[in-house]
């Protein structure tokens, strides 16, 4: 068993709560620019002023609406300005906002809606009416249901009229560190998803720990553009650390034209999950090679991991590198960063493991991502990088106030002021998730001698060949995803002779890879699942990726699948990572067929 934690150099007052911030700003720089809203293709600067008067007059229409203190208020909305005023005028009235995705099924609202107890919901456009529609006459608690799109910040507004600034001040002020902030409905990969009850003193804590050392992005000047969902928690720790620090903060949901908000907004820093920095980087290189400049990107890939590398402690590797690395600069990485907004100073990343090869590449391309480690059940970071702090791979030290125990069975173990008190309305799962403080996470992984923690796997995700080779499939996923050609992979093989996987198709690389291949343009990936060029180019992306493995955890077959898993259609969670029960239920054929006589 090991351990590391690292000491808190600070305390969260007695009567604090996370509508703080927004009165301090409002009262000590009230013209300072807080967010940047989008209006019509064009963003809209909202000051700390204005911001605080919208949610206050918001606040005072939900308690003239019934609001009582402690109450649930559901969020089922799209990341956007009117989630984050939502967010603070519930707190500011003293309940308790409850997120659902906006991708959510109606029988996960109905849940979500009827396990949080709320009285009221805010849908935001008329298909989310359509899926509570279906549900909600079950959902008999529920007094008020406002639509966004349909003017609900309008009509509160209004309706609160009669509520002075004071009683509204008098309502924020009943909140203190240990109330209830709000219950997060795990995304699950499997089963029903559980509600994570986080405190006040959760998001303060995480929020004051996790930037400390951040100063290069969470200090005045800065801004990000957020796109993630806020339902995530992952998401809304880095709203309310933007809101805490006076962090300029951009919203916008539009995923397909992230690139030219990206543009317009010019974030200081980037905040996503590995899959986005994937996409970049393969749109990068498969354009590259499309427009017969690959053998070009493919050295200076080499050159931005070798001189990331170099940055670790090899000096003289380093000198050899400086030359080539500032004419890449200039043919290669500024056009990267460009297509960042062109102003990042660096990147954060967590929701899953980013990877060694991503991390040397982006941080030898001037974007240095500051990778970390949590779960909703610890408010998001528990673990990140720091700019004097930082090992690429890892997923950097504990967060001051924090500590990281490996169990003897290589599960990670945390405890701190992030930490959850439990599950609303289930003891059981509380029971088994925490032992004296201890959160067990479920993940597996190692702590360094200086105490960057590294993450090799699920604890139920480890595969378990008949051959008693025990497999962490992230590894493998990770590398093969690196191909521009791949879009998702599931790395199969429990209690079978041998490791296989499932892999689509990127949509975005396909037209390109068939103009190349002398495809018809009307094929399809399923028209191609068996074309033999399809599947050498497959192969030789699996050869690859068992660079990184021993013989006995190689991939030794596949199947191309012939459509893509997303959202939409069930396979991917709204914070993309794949379900993996889901999808081994509804390929099980194409599994099956793997194993069925095969002699790899």
């Amino acid at each position: 068993m090991s351990e590391y934690s690292v000491p808190a150099e600070f305390r969260i007052p007695d009567d604090a709560n996370l509508t703080d911030p927004i009165v301090g700003h409002a009262a000590e720089t009230p013209d300072k620019v807080l967010f940047s809203r989008k209006v019509d293709g064009g963003w809209q600067p909202v000051t700390a002023k204005e911001f605080n008067n919208e949610v206050t007059a918001v606040a005072a229409g939900l308690i003239a609406s019934g609001i009582e203190p402690g109450e649930r208020v559901c969020i089922m909305s799209a990341t956007r300005y009117e989630w984050t005023l939502l967010d603070y005028a519930i707190w500011t009235a003293g309940a308790v906002p409850v997120p659902i995705y906006e991708t959510s099924s109606p029988e996960q609202v109905e849940w979500i809606v009827s396990d949080s107890g709320a009285v009221a919901v805010f849908l935001e456009s008329d298909s989310h009416h359509k899926a509570y529609d279906e549900v909600k006459s079950s959902l008999t608690d529920v007094r008020n249901v406002w639509g966004i799109d349909a003017g609900a910040i309008e009509e509160l507004v209004a309706a609160g009229k009669g509520v002075s600034a004071d009683d509204v001040e008098q309502r924020r002020r009943t909140l203190n560190p240990e109330c209830l902030a709000t219950i997060i409905y795990t995304s699950g990969t499997t089963g029903r998803p559980k509600g994570c009850e986080l405190t006040h003193r959760n998001f303060l804590f995480d929020a004051i720990s996790t930037t400390e050392g951040l100063d290069e992005m969470f200090g005045d000047d800065q801004s990000t553009l957020l796109f993630l969902p806020l339902a995530h928690v992952f998401a809304r720790i880095i709203q309310v650390g933007c809101v805490q620090s006076g962090v300029r903060l951009g919203h916008t949901a539009d995923i397909k034209n992230l690139l030219p908000d990206l543009a317009a907004f010019k974030p200081t820093f980037v905040l996503s999950v590995p899959r986005v920095f994937e996409k970049v980087y393969n749109t990068a290189k498969q354009r590259a090679h499309a427009d017969g400049k690959g053998a070009i990107f493919d050295l200076a890939e080499k050159v931005a991991i070798g001189y990331s590398e170099s940055l670790d402690g090899n000096p003289l590797r380093r000198a050899v590198l400086e030359v080539p690395h500032r004419v890449f600069d200039a043919l290669v990485y500024s056009k990267l960063r460009a297509a960042l907004g062109g102003q990042a100073v660096g990147a954060i990343s967590g929701g899953a493991p980013l990877g060694a090869r991503l991390g040397h590449f982006f941080r030898g391309c001037g974007v240095p991502i500051y990778e970390g480690y949590g779960l909703t059940e610890t408010t998001a970071g528990a673990t990140v990088n720091r700019p004097d702090a930082m090992r690429v791979g890892t997923v950097g030290r504990p967060i001051p106030g924090c500590t990281v125990r490996i169990a003897d069975d290589g599960e990670i173990l945390l405890k701190g002021g992030n930490v959850f008190g439990g599950y609303h309305n289930n003891d059981k799962a509380t029971a088994e998730a925490l032992d004296d403080g201890w959160f067990h996470t479920g993940d597996i992984g190692k702590l360094d001698d200086d105490g960057y923690l590294t993450i090799t796997g699920r604890k139920k995700e480890l595969i378990v060949t008949a051959g008693g080779k025990n497999v962490a499939p992230a590894v493998l996923e990770d590398r093969l995803r690196a191909n521009p050609l791949v879009s998702q992979c599931l790395v199969v093989g429990d209690q079978k002779p041998f490791i296989a996987v499932l892999v689509t198709i990127d949509e975005e690389a396909f037209p390109d890879w068939k103009k190349s291949h002398n495809k018809a343009d009307s094929a399809t990936v399923a028209d191609l699942t068996d074309d033999p060029d399809l599947k050498a180019d497959i192969e030789a992306a699996i050869t690859e990726t068992n660079k990184a493995v021993s013989k006995a955890e190689a991939i030794k077959a596949f199947r191309i699948l012939g459509d893509d898993w997303t959202v939409e259609n069930g396979l991917l969670t709204p914070s993309l990572k794949v379900k993996r029960n889901v999808v081994l239920e509804q390929y099980d054929k194409q599994v099956a067929d793997i194993y069925s006589g095969s002699k790899e």
